[in-house]
């Protein structure tokens, strides 16, 4: 039975994961500041193993306390991607990065870190992406996410880290920002997409598929220890307007490809994941197949916008 400290484990990916943790026998203690509140929890907050714990990782005093109680330690938490990022500057360094700070200065060396990364750390990248690919991260997003990396590669000896492909899905804390899932419900509830650079290519990597990366580490930590691995599966490379064709199979809506518009990450690229593969690591859930999943859930959420009068 492992005890595990979940940072962010409200979250998009923490509201799956922490499920999977519980079934393997673990102990887990949720630590989040519940910007979006518990309800992504409530199906699971009675398990007898789990613990939850209101607070925020740029606590330092707080967020050491709990850490002393884990043997492993899966951070999550933190300002995700570049708009979200660029919104507010000073918060996604204080969250990003002194919350990592403040979590390597918590940790003892025999403490073991999972940490979840981003492939935005590569920037601009021509080709094949893997992981000994030069960095160069374009985004306060992306060089966040780098620099924390460099903090817990300095300070921690026990480490495994993970560089995620764009994530799509069905989560209980469900993002509507994600493109595949921002596609499908403009095409749902716009009846059109405006989409812009059609041609850029990257992966994508299911909810599913991204949470059930940590338990296999856990099981495979001897051989994993100390080592970066990009997670997604070469199944998930399409590029902008495949995704947006595989809607058309499921949703009438009309797609406008505009002229005018950039990716500020530069993803135009694919991405090798060899290594993590040959560890016995399969992503299970393709795209067409999160499409369809996403397509039953995306009419039912909508957005209120409270200038607009409604009928």
């Amino acid at each position: 039975m492992e005890k595990i400290l979940v940072t962010g484990g409200a979250g998009y990916k923490g509201s799956i994961l922490i499920p999977m943790l519980l079934d393997r026998g673990d102990k887990v203690i949720c630590y989040d500041n519940f910007l979006f509140g518990p309800s992504p929890l409530l199906h699971f907050v009675t398990h007898p193993n789990f613990e939850v714990v209101e607070g925020d990782v740029r606590d330092v005093n707080k967020l050491s306390v709990q850490v002393r109680k884990a043997d492993t330690i899966i951070h999550l938490a933190g300002i995700v991607g570049f708009p979200a990022c660029a919104s507010d500057p000073d918060r996604a360094n204080t969250v990003n990065v002194n919350g990592s700070l403040n979590l390597a200065m918590s940790m003892s060396k025999l403490q073991r870190l999972l940490y979840a990364s981003t492939g935005s750390v590569y920037g601009s990248v021509n080709g094949t992406c893997t992981e000994e690919s030069e960095t160069g991260p374009l985004t306060i997003y992306g060089k966040n996410k780098l620099e924390s990396e460099r903090i817990f590669i300095d300070r921690l000896d026990n480490w495994v880290m993970f560089r995620f492909a764009t994530v799509f899905g069905i989560s209980p804390r469900l993002r509507a920002d994600l493109l595949i899932n921002d596609f499908v419900h403009q095409a749902i509830h716009n009846k059109q997409i405006v989409m812009y650079e059609g041609h850029h290519r990257r992966t994508f990597v299911h909810i599913k598929d991204c949470a059930s990366v940590y338990p296999f580490a856990l099981d495979h930590w001897d051989e994993m220890r100390g080592e970066i691995y990009n997670v997604g599966d070469d199944r998930g490379n399409y590029t902008k307007k495949e995704v947006a064709d595989q809607n058309l199979k499921h949703v009438d809506y009309y797609l406008h490809e505009a002229d005018i518009g950039e990716d500020l990450d530069k993803r135009d690229y694919t991405v090798n994941y060899e290594k993590i593969h040959k560890l016995g690591y399969e992503a299970e859930v393709s795209v067409e197949e999160g499409v369809k999943e996403l397509v039953k859930v995306m009419s039912f959420v909508r957005y209120h916008n409270p200038w607009r009068n409604h009928g």
